[in-house]
């Protein structure tokens, strides 16, 4: 990779410090349609999973396709591996597209209340195989349900499914140490309200990935044939097919453009074939980035 910014480097020392930040009025998402994806192709096969495998996910807030790729730190990522062009949120506003990320189901769900859901998803999956994760929630203070802004539990799947708080949601705080010791085989990074993009500035988005996307780069878990997926929760706009960036970060991987239809079912799908996990819901008969890989 290229030299981090300085704005990467400030934000490196706040990933450490996890100092409290202000937050800044920003755009608030409203309910929208999905958009409708083209007919469905054969699925590509699945990735024949390693042990070794670890699988990181980053989502971001509120932004288009072009709004994300002006910031210098994302275009970085994106020259210089692999990047969806047709990629897409599937729901406004938020939760919805956080449930189908990890669920591969909205649910039905068309707001961004609290609402018990069955004991599934991703982490439940990997839970009743014993197969180590974590989902790091930036300013998480007091648990899922108690923690005051910035953190925000509408950005936390995981407090939604059997209505309970897992052990493996932590603090951000602790992922330095786990990059270092002992990473789980998932990680899920949920940045705070201001640090995602939701309620500051795209820049201030931009330097927060520029401090911690290259820490994951460093640590031996991504160096050894780990993934790195970063993606946007919905488009900041309704009317433009909900278009959002996908960037998929992998050792020894090229820089490759695809422009094939893929939504949050195809990052579930990609996620739990390198996991060698059973696909859920929708993600079934989702085109998972396979062809990033060739």
């Amino acid at each position: 990779m290229g030299p981090v910014s300085s704005g990467g480097r400030r934000w490196i020392g706040c990933l450490l410090l996890l100092a409290t930040v202000t937050a800044c009025g920003g755009p608030t998402p409203v309910v929208g349609r999905a958009p409708t994806p083209p007919p469905q192709t054969a699925v590509s096969p699945a990735l024949p999973p390693a042990s070794s495998h670890h699988v990181f996910v980053i989502v971001m807030e509120n932004r288009s396709y072009q709004q994300a790729m002006a910031e210098p730190f994302t275009a970085h990522l994106a020259s210089q591996y692999a990047v969806a062009t047709n990629d897409h949120a599937v729901a406004h506003p938020s939760l919805p597209n956080y449930l189908a990320l990890t669920a591969g189901t909205t649910f039905g769900i068309t707001d961004d209340g609290y609402h018990r859901l069955p004991e599934t998803g991703i982490g439940w999956q990997l839970s009743q195989r014993g197969i180590p994760w974590r989902a790091y929630m930036e300013s998480m203070t007091d648990g899922c349900f108690s923690s005051p802004y910035p953190y925000a539990v509408k950005h936390n799947p995981f407090a939604y499914y059997g209505g309970t708080c897992p052990p493996n949601v932590v603090p951000l705080s602790q992922l330095p140490a786990d990059l270092e010791s002992a990473t789980p085989r998932f990680v899920w990074i949920t940045p705070n309200l201001c640090h995602d993009g939701h309620d500051c500035s795209s820049r201030e988005a931009d330097d927060f990935l520029a401090g911690l996307v290259p820490r994951i780069l460093a640590s031996p878990a991504w160096q050894q044939g780990g993934l790195l997926i970063i993606t946007w929760d919905e488009s900041s706009a309704d009317n433009d097919s909900n278009r959002v960036p996908a960037i998929v970060v992998a050792p020894n991987l090229v820089r490759h453009v695809t422009d094939r239809y893929h939504d949050h079912y195809s990052v579930l799908a990609t996620v739990e074939d390198w996991l060698g996990l059973p696909r859920l819901g929708e993600a079934a008969h989702a085109q998972a980035f396979d062809e990033l890989f060739l």
